[in-house]
């Protein structure tokens, strides 16, 4: 079973566009990182300096190896010099998934 991640990070203002910049050019190496199985980047409604993280990893360890990558390291060296409040994160794992 997968473990999913979420990420919510609230940027200054006039950042949140450094940070769409940065993860656009990161987004295809994250996403292929051994372990990665599924990604999203969301932007809240009406508060467009809020964006949210939802990834899926193989396990917690391929979630672990991806923190202490290089990779990891240098997005989120750059990624937090651009926050205006501390991110909010969560793992979890999917219960059940109801169908119509």
């Amino acid at each position: 079973m997968s473990l999913i991640r979420v990420v919510r990070m609230t940027f200054h203002p006039e950042k949140a566009t450094a940070f769409l910049e940065n993860f656009e050019a990161h987004k295809s190496l994250i996403r292929n990182f051994p372990g990665c199985q599924h990604l999203e980047l969301w932007q809240d409604q009406d508060k467009k300096n809020i964006f949210v993280t939802y990834s899926h990893w193989k396990s917690e360890e391929a979630l672990n190896q991806y923190r202490d990558s290089q990779l990891f390291k240098s997005v989120w060296t750059f990624t937090k010099a651009l926050f205006s409040e501390k991110p909010q994160a969560w793992s979890s794992k999917k219960l059940q998934e109801v169908q119509s």
